[in-house]
């Protein structure tokens, strides 16, 4: 029996794509995911990335809600420290509200940015100390048992909306095992901990109101094509793409200075963060992800569709669900 497949999407933008072409993509992808049977769909807070759609994670999850009926749909994650505990209650409170049983929120304490970027949020460089004490305030607002006399979440108060401990190292996972929450490993972009935080937050986990026994989502990447030349040429460019995170904020490059940096010591790191990916053909992008649900072990697993258009990502998540969900 095949585990669950979920879908991590980052709303971007491929070259000489505008914003609002990637906007219509992720319904778009949202409404595929729901029509092939993914499990739900995630969307990631980032900042300052200018091929990244999900910033306003909150709003872009009601406007996707908007469009699609069953496929339950959530931030993969919300990054807590940015934001005050009571404001995320209120805006995934209105979010379940509307949107009954869809509703999920994932958080993590990166600030999903750079430094200066930071500061423009306004975030101390201390909040992610509380991380574990602002995910209980805002859990408490959800369920209705505010941690603060008088302070309430309206909308929010009641909705319990389901939480989620993301992570790419043993902190996350020993939270989350603390909390009694399912736990979903990054490993999509950062691999190296996977194994180990997994196997920690199932030896420690706690059960509770939300979940009776351990429950881990893993992420993987995935370029699914109709023939492996065209996957391959979309993973080139996708690596081509990460090599702005060598450079400044705004760095232009062209394809051959992009492949000279990818063939540097310096991009070791791009390389690594793509551990984790079936890159291929429908049948051998499914042996690759069955292989990986084995060895983790993982409840379900969460794709990250890496096609840099949004159309070559449309065609992998039907690819992927044809081929492994069937």
């Amino acid at each position: 029996m095949p585990v669950p497949l979920s879908i991590l999407d980052l709303a971007t933008a491929g070259r000489n794509q505008t914003m609002a072409q990637a906007l219509e993509g992720t319904v778009a992808l949202a409404q595929k995911a729901e029509e092939t049977g993914y499990e739900r769909v995630w969307y990631a807070e980032h900042h300052n990335m200018a091929s990244i759609g999900s910033s306003a994670t909150s709003v872009l999850i009601a406007h996707v809600a908007a469009h699609t009926t069953t496929i339950k749909l959530g931030a993969g994650g919300i990054m807590l420290p940015n934001h005050a505990p009571l404001v995320i209650a209120e805006q995934f409170g209105t979010l379940e509200t509307l949107h009954p049983g869809r509703i999920e929120l994932g958080l993590g304490r990166a600030p999903g940015t750079d430094q200066n970027t930071m500061r423009a949020l306004r975030r101390n460089g201390a909040a992610a100390d509380t991380f574990p004490q602002d995910v209980m305030e805002l859990q408490a607002y959800l369920r209705g048992e505010s941690q603060i006399p008088g302070v309430n979440a309206y909308p929010g108060k009641g909705t319990d909306v389901p939480l989620y401990i993301l992570g790419s190292s043993l902190f996350g996972a020993g939270l989350a095992a603390a909390l009694g929450l399912p736990y979903a490993f990054a490993s999509h972009f950062s691999p190296g901990a996977l194994h180990e935080a997994i196997a920690l937050y199932r030896r420690e986990f706690t059960p509770s109101e939300q979940l009776e026994k351990p429950h881990v989502f893993a992420a993987y990447n995935v370029i699914a094509a109709d023939d492996q030349a065209d996957a391959e040429r979309q993973q080139h460019e996708m690596m081509r793409s990460r090599v702005a995170l060598l450079l400044q904020p705004g760095t232009e490059y062209t394809d051959e200075q992009a492949d000279e940096l990818l063939a540097a010591p310096q991009a070791a790191h791009l390389h690594q963060m793509a551990t984790y990916s079936a890159v291929g053909t429908p049948g051998d992008v499914r042996d690759k992800v069955a292989e990986f649900a084995e060895q983790t072990g993982a409840d379900e697993l969460i794709i990250a569709h890496q096609g840099p258009r949004v159309e070559q990502r449309l065609r992998s998540a039907e690819l992927l669900a044809e081929a492994y969900l069937g």
